[in-house]
């Protein structure tokens, strides 16, 4: 891409940056989505290669009046793009550019009547714009076939293809080595209609990506066939175009019988990637300015959850919701798809997005006074859906309403204003397309969390209140959540260790002498984290000639570009920690079933939180010892294999919580049977739970002697942990407190006066004050989100270790086996 963007690129940059400162106040198994989900699981590395900041707007008729004048002004407002965009070094190709509207079917019936085909009608019929190889008819040819068979699989016929008229020479030198040939589909629906019919397209779009990953040559790039929409009422133009000559590269949107209703158009900026044609937008549903730093979490989650998605809608045929999430895609992508499926499903779009992307929902008095009903909506999802985090504004639509929504945060800008023709417009900024002010019958902006919709069929645009106040009221949600049971806030314990005892447990699981002095009685004492020197200049635990936790192998990642991070302190009115136990339930289908769960205010419980989360009859928990006998080569191996059979046994007889435990009494232990690190327990379980589409069926937790910092807790929390009981942290908390030095200290005022509860509650509040701190730096809000989202880079892990436990995780630096 050159060391710089040209045209555009350091002004497209400088907004960027400007903008992310804008802060506004079944039954398992059988299932053939289960073989995909091994494949499913995110690969960091990729990921961190599909990021974009970028301009989005909205053109449309409150009427619902199809002309070309929508067409018209969403191209002008698209050039007045470029700037939010970037080109590549060869100051031509443009990162991405295109527009979304309903299907032109005044211009298809005069190509259908040239051609002698019956005219295809709106409502009977659907289009599909397809992305062919442009150097390789033969394989261009085939990929067509292979989408004629889907349709009429899917039980609709094929009226013929149509060649989409552009003009190569405005493609710059770099998009066009990789540019395709472009054609659109005539699907006849056979009498289908509605929704029913959008459901059929969307089974046949499947049904042909699926058999085209199965004709896939080794070396063959799997963007060569792309259907960007097949629908019979939206459809995508887009391209590596810039925003100025999307209208000149597609001859269609130029033609005066191309009318429409509504239009998204988009111009993108991919801030650490190199562009590729179908990764424009507008995608399917929607078209996203930010970036989701959650997106690998979220792929993991999909996939686990895959075999568990039913709906009546789809009548028994689920399977085409195989790969709900691609881990080759975008964040931008990844969330389209999800977000269509819900649509698919029977969801508004605006509901769909409220599940993917909530707003913060607690402390909220505006929300709590105006519409209390979108807090329970909130709190039901909260446990089925991780959210979708990171700064991000949404345009969306599904053909009958168009919308926008921002992030939690607020970190983009949207405008939205009505004019007295009743037509809408909604823009990353103002001044997008030029008109009379005194036209403007009504205008605003988007804050953080917010919506604002309008409804094609019936003419009406709706704000944030209202829109909120209508999805809550949906179900019974409020009677649902009483089905939720919470056990935080149970009592410490106050059982003193021997110091002996714990001096013993210190050594054998790897607790130095500042570990205990610096870290664990600063926390217990202050609360808080301690504060060290910026500087990290210790070896690399993989070059370090000193034994080092599991945990050192692993650094955190953080926001970068366009991706601001959050600041704890002062907007932590946006943050939370809490976390859900038992099964996630299934999705499509709002039932009581799907918040029956346990709710923990912070991942770090007690021994008696734990004890009563383990006696929940409803979760069914099973406990997991975490040892291996250390016998030569393979013995780890085996043992994990053990663990993770377990656990597979245990989900599969109903358990909905799994306890993995490396506690035991301490005259059980031996030389030759030692614990398992506990971070590659719970991330091979959890990878495991996966790969058999199990994984949203429980939940994990940890009872572990092995982990005392945030660092720690960060980890174990990342890669799949719901719930973390430190019960030797939280012994040398109560030793530190009982011993005689502890309490002179105490009288001599040199430490806080605290109780031993109080040094317990300050060790877990430092904790959970660090969580935050380590999720801000990513630019995410909810530790929920976090979740099981891998956002670390691994040094010196690699082979099998790295497969068994951190599949999907960067290691730059390979390193040690399970056997080292």
């Amino acid at each position: 891409r050159g060391a710089a963007k040209a045209r555009g690129g350091s002004a497209a940059r400088a907004h960027a940056r400007a903008a992310a400162r804008r802060v506004a106040p079944r039954a398992l198994g059988g299932d053939k989505r289960v073989e995909h989900a091994a494949d499913n699981v995110a690969d960091l590395e990729g990921i961190l290669a599909e990021r974009d900041a970028c301009g989005v707007g909205v053109v449309a008729s409150l009427k619902n009046e199809a002309s070309h004048r929508v067409i018209s002004e969403s191209l002008a407002a698209l050039g007045c793009m470029e700037h939010r965009g970037a080109c590549s070094a060869d100051d031509d190709s443009g990162d991405g550019a295109g527009i979304m509207t309903q299907v032109p079917w005044k211009l298809l019936a005069g190509w259908a009547k040239e051609q002698g085909l019956p005219e295809p009608q709106q409502g009977t019929h659907g289009v599909g714009m397809v992305f062919l190889p442009k150097n390789d008819e033969e394989r261009a040819t085939e990929f067509k076939a292979i989408m004629d068979k889907a349709v009429k699989d899917a039980g609709l016929d094929v009226v013929g293809w149509r060649k989409v008229p552009v003009d190569h020479e405005v493609v710059g030198k770099f998009a066009a080595d990789t540019e395709p040939a472009i054609e659109q589909i005539i699907v006849d629906g056979c009498g289908l209609t509605g929704d029913e019919l959008e459901r059929k397209l969307f089974e046949a779009r499947k049904l042909a990506e699926s058999a085209h990953r199965a004709v896939l040559k080794e070396d063959e790039d799997p963007r060569g066939f792309y259907v960007c929409t097949l629908s019979g009422r939206t459809i995508v133009y887009k391209g590596m175009l810039r925003s100025v000559v999307v209208g000149m590269y597609f001859q269609d949107l130029v033609n005066t019988d191309y009318e429409t209703a509504f239009s998204i158009y988009h111009r993108r900026f991919s801030t650490n990637t190199t562009p590729k044609w179908p990764l424009a937008q507008p995608m399917r549903f929607l078209g996203h300015n930010g970036e989701i730093n959650t997106v690998q979490g979220n792929l993991n989650w999909l996939a686990g959850r895959e075999a568990s998605l039913e709906h009546p809608l789809w009548e028994g045929r689920e399977h085409v919701l195989s790969r709900v999430g691609d881990p080759g895609n975008s964040d931008s992508a990844n969330l389209d798809r999800i977000a269509e499926v819900l649509v698919r499903s029977g969801r508004d779009p605006e509901e769909a997005m409220m599940i993917c992307v909530p707003e913060a929902y607690r402390n909220h008095p505006e929300l709590l006074e105006q519409f209390p009903e979108a807090k329970e909506f909130y709190e039901f999802y909260s446990g089925a859906q991780e959210a979708w985090d990171g700064p991000a504004l949404m345009v969306f639509s599904d053909g009958k309403t168009v919308g926008a929504t921002l992030d939690r945060n607020g970190l983009r800008p949207a405008r939205f204003w009505q004019t007295a023709d009743d037509m809408v417009y909604i823009a990353s900024e103002v001044g997008v397309v030029q008109q009379d002010p005194a036209n403007t019958v009504s205008k605003g902006r988007l804050g953080p969390g917010q919506m604002f919709s309008v409804n094609l069929e019936t003419g009406v645009a709706r704000e944030n209140a209202a829109i909120k106040k209508d999805v809550g009221t949906k179900a019974p949600y409020a009677e649902w959540l009483q089905s939720r049971r919470s056990y935080s806030d149970s009592p410490w314990s106050g059982e003193v260790p021997e110091e002996a005892e714990v001096l013993k447990q210190q050594t054998m699981f790897g607790y130095g002498a500042e570990d205990v002095q610096m870290v664990l009685h600063e926390m217990a004492a202050n609360g808080k984290e301690p504060t060290f020197s910026m500087g990290d200049d210790i070896p690399l635990a993989v070059l370090s000639s000193k034994p080092h936790l599991l945990y050192d192998y692993f650094k955190q990642r953080f926001a970068q570009v366009t991706n601001p991070p959050i600041d704890p302190l002062r907007e932590g009115l946006v943050m939370g920690l809490d976390m859900c136990l038992g099964a996630r339930g299934n999705l499509l289908e709002p039932s009581e079933e799907l918040c029956s769960q346990v709710h923990v205010d912070s991942p770090v419980i007690n021994e008696a939180e734990l004890e009563q989360i383990k006696a929940d009859e409803k979760l069914g928990t099973v406990t997991i010892p975490i040892f291996f006998e250390n016998a030569g080569e393979g013995s780890m191996k085996k043992a994990l294999d053990d663990v993770c059979a377990q656990a597979e046994a245990a989900v599969a007889a109903g358990c909905q919580l799994v306890v993995l435990s490396d506690k035991r009494a301490l005259d059980d232990y031996s030389v030759g049977e030692v614990n398992i690190p506990a971070l590659l327990s719970v991330g091979a379980v959890h990878h495991h739970l996966i790969s058999k589409g199990m994984r949203a069926s429980t939940s994990i937790a940890i009872e572990t002697a092995q982990a005392f910092s945030t660092h720690h807790m960060a980890c174990l929390v990342g890669y799949g942990a719901s719930a973390i009981c430190p019960y030797l942290a939280l012994a040398i908390c109560r030793s530190w407190h009982a011993a005689a030095k502890t309490q002179t200290m105490m009288r001599r005022g040199k430490v806080p006066q605290v109780s031993m509860d109080g040094a317990q509650d300050n060790y877990r509040n430092g904790l959970n004050a660090g969580l935050k701190k380590i999720i801000s730096k990513m630019g995410i809000s909810l530790l929920s989100s976090y979740h099981g989202a891998q956002i670390f880079e691994a040094y010196g892990i690699g082979g099998d270790a790295l497969d068994t436990g951190f599949r999907g995780s960067v290691s730059r630096l390979r390193g040690m086996s399970l056997d080292d």
